[in-house]
Parts: C-alpha cells; structure tokens; sequence
C-alpha cells in the first residue's frame, strides 16, 4: 500500500506537530510504503522570503530526519527536486472545472483571513492532486480540513480516467480518529496562529519559560486537583505509559503539590523525550551535506515513478517529446 504526505516548511515544529502528524509517520513507515515530501512549491504561496525559504526547507528535512523519519525505509524529497509534478499539474488543470475549485473552502479561508488572492493559492489543489496522482499514491493521511483536497484530486483522476483509460489510481483518503488533539499553553489545541505553543528544538531554558506559562486554575497547594481538567495532565499524558499516568493522577488527587511542581514534572518530561532527537539534529545541522544526499536519493527514487508516468501521459495528450 502505498501512502503519501507532504509536510510544509514552516520552520520551528512543536509538540502538536509530533503528536498530530509526525509521530503517525514514524508508524506508517514500517508497515507501509511511505512517501513523504517537502512541499516547498506549496510553500511559494505564503512565504515570499526567497532565502528563508531555502533555510526552511533544509530545516525541515533536519528535523523530519532527527525526530525518527527513517530515509531507508521511506522515499523522503523536495518537492521541487521532481520538476514532473509542475508539467502534470498543467496538464490535470485542463481536466479540473472552475466551479469544482470555487467550492475550495481553504481558499475561502485563507482569503477570509487576509491572505492574498491569487492564482497560486487559488490552484493550490491542482497542484496537490499532482503530488498524489504523480505516484500512484493509494492513501492520503490528512486531517479533516484536508479531506476536500483529496476529494478534488478524486474528482480529477476519475475526469482524466474517463477520457484515456485507467491511467490514475483514484486515492482515498484517511483521517485517524485516534490521534490527539494536542492543548497548547492556554488550553486550545496547539497552533503557531494562536502563539500557545511548546517548541520540540528549543533551548532548556526557553522549555521552562514555556512550560511555566501553561494556564492553570487557581486550586491552593494543599488541596486535591482534578488531572483531567489540567492542561499540564493533558499534555503529560502524552509522554506516559499507562502506570506512570495512573502514578500522576494519584499525584493529582492527594494534594500536598502545587502545578508548580506538575509544570516541572512535565518539562522534564519533554525534555527527556526528545533528547535523542535533538542529539540527531546537532548531528545533522553540522553535516548538512548528507541532508542534501538523503534529499538527492529520495528525489532520484520519486522522479525514477515520476518519469515513467510522465512518459505515458505525454503520449496520451498529445506532447510529442
């Protein structure tokens, strides 16, 4: 089964990122045959810094390889390193009618929320059923404000289907019900946007500085507390094995401790966890060639797919070389 994601380089990834996303790809690439690329072409329609770009990018790839992406067991790229998606991304935008991209309700969003109309972010689901059908990719992990995209690349492939054959496989779509909802430092799910996030590569300094700004009710120290209406429960239970999480909550409901000491429990907590990954990333970030010759192999392994088929849709509209 083969399985695709695209992962946005938009510098410093936090807890919600790991649990949301990355942690399911860490899964995923031992049972499955994972492709995962770096959409920095999708990134062109939000971030107009050429060389903060550039960085973020190679950031990414640091980061999604220190956190446990494994480059042997997966196809890990830049987008931008298989120019094949831009040619297959015009093609399939002649079989993709405007009212089905006028439905877009991203683009509404992101217009909604003062982001710039424009053709590129307009098309922006063209070029991702580009991503997908350029691989015969079978099944997209996306939450559930990306289900529509995936829906649109449906609609697309079965268009250009009907027309020349069973050229594309038609994806589906998978949403895990069962991933956290990570809270951020006020209670809401954790998001850059709302600036209540615990950065995974920040300092330890910075760590505390965060971890001491969850909100917290005002129970005095001596009193009993109830863990489950705790922001500092919810995010330490994401670090717990289940007789260390019943430990916490007893912890909780004798009393005797302040959130003082639970938002100290917890800091040690993410600090611990990824210690090996920050120790990958010092790693990486001092032998960044090697980044670069992951990226190289994983792009010649996509574009190997990506060629082939190219070839084949060339042959069918009508391009003659």
């Amino acid at each position: 089964m083969r399985v695709l994601t695209g992962i946005q380089p938009s510098g410093a990834l936090h807890i919600g990122n790991y649990f949301g996303a990355i942690k399911q790809m860490i899964d995923l690439q031992e049972k499955s045959d994972l492709f995962i690329f770096i959409a920095n072409y999708h990134a062109l329609t939000s971030l107009k810094d050429g060389e903060a770009l550039k960085h973020n990018t190679l950031d990414a790839a640091i980061n999604f390889l220190s956190l446990g992406i494994d480059h042997t067991k997966v196809t890990f790229w830049a987008q931008s390193d298989v120019k094949e998606v831009l040619e297959l991304y015009w093609i399939l935008s002649g079989y993709t009618p405007m009212g089905l991209l006028e439905r877009a309700h991203s683009y509404k969003d992101k217009v909604a929320k003062g982001i710039a109309a424009n053709h590129s972010l307009f098309s922006y689901p063209v070029l991702m059923a580009a991503d997908i059908l350029l691989y015969d990719s079978e099944v997209i992990p996306v939450g559930k404000d990306q289900i529509q995209h995936v829906e649109i690349t449906r609609d697309i492939a079965i268009k250009f289907n009907n027309d020349f054959g069973d050229i594309f496989k038609v994806p589906e779509f998978k949403v895990d019900e069962n991933v956290a909802t990570v809270p951020g430092l006020d209670g809401a799910k954790m998001s850059k946007s709302y600036g209540n996030t615990i950065d995974i590569f920040c300092s330890e300094k910075e760590l505390k500085k965060a971890t001491s700004r969850i909100v917290t009710d005002s129970t005095p120290m001596e009193e009993p507390k109830n863990p489950f209406t705790c922001n500092v429960y919810a995010l330490a239970k994401l670090f717990l094995e289940n007789d260390e999480l019943e430990a916490l909550k007893v912890r909780y409901q004798k009393g005797g401790e302040g959130y003082g000491h639970f938002k100290a429990y917890l800091n040690g907590l993410i600090w611990d966890y990824f210690a090996p990954a920050r120790e990958k990333r010092a790693y990486y970030v001092a032998h960044k060639e090697e980044v670069i010759a992951i990226l190289d192999e994983g792009a010649a392994k996509a574009r190997h797919i990506a060629s082939a088929k190219m070839d084949m849709i060339r042959n069918l509209v009508g391009i003659y070389r």
